[in-house]
């Protein structure tokens, strides 16, 4: 089943990247009376991630969270070296990076993608939502382009 606007975002635990190495971080504990705009992405570094979805963040990271976003996360099935060494190339250092190594999360979430044609095996399916103190308020998802979770769009949402 997929996740869908008014569900509550399942309790995971998955890493992020810390000051130390890779740390846990609870979704449950991390989206708690917090206003979060989420986006997902297949994987890091790979071109439409990191030449199309990733810069629209990066760019409007300031005006998400003028609009009372408390944080800006970003999602894919890569382990946390990797997210972090993508969130240094990005400039990113104002979005929290989420590694679902596993693709545990994105299991939980329905949304993961068959992408073992391309050699990457399970991943995420782009999307972007707003989660406010755990409840989703907006999904979007893309099969194709970047429409639905743009930061265009999550800032048209807030």
């Amino acid at each position: 089943m997929t996740i869908a606007t008014g569900d509550r975002f399942p309790n995971v635990t998955i890493k992020t990247n810390g000051p130390e190495g890779p740390e846990d971080l609870n979704t449950g504990d991390f989206l708690a009376g917090r206003k979060v705009a989420l986006f997902a992405v297949p994987g890091a570094f790979t071109p439409g991630c990191s030449n199309t979805h990733m810069p629209g963040f990066v760019v409007n990271a300031d005006k998400i969270l003028a609009k009372g976003v408390d944080a800006i996360a970003c999602l894919a099935v890569n382990d946390a070296f990797v997210m972090g060494a993508w969130q240094s190339d990005q400039n990113a250092e104002a979005i929290t990076m989420l590694a679902d190594g596993n693709a545990e999360l994105t299991r939980a979430l329905g949304l993961e993608k068959d992408a073992s044609g391309a050699g990457m095996g399970v991943r995420c399916q782009r999307f972007a939502m707003i989660v406010d103190d755990g409840v989703v308020k907006y999904l979007g998802i893309d099969a194709k382009g970047v429409e639905q979770s743009s930061a265009e769009t999550v800032l048209a949402q807030l």
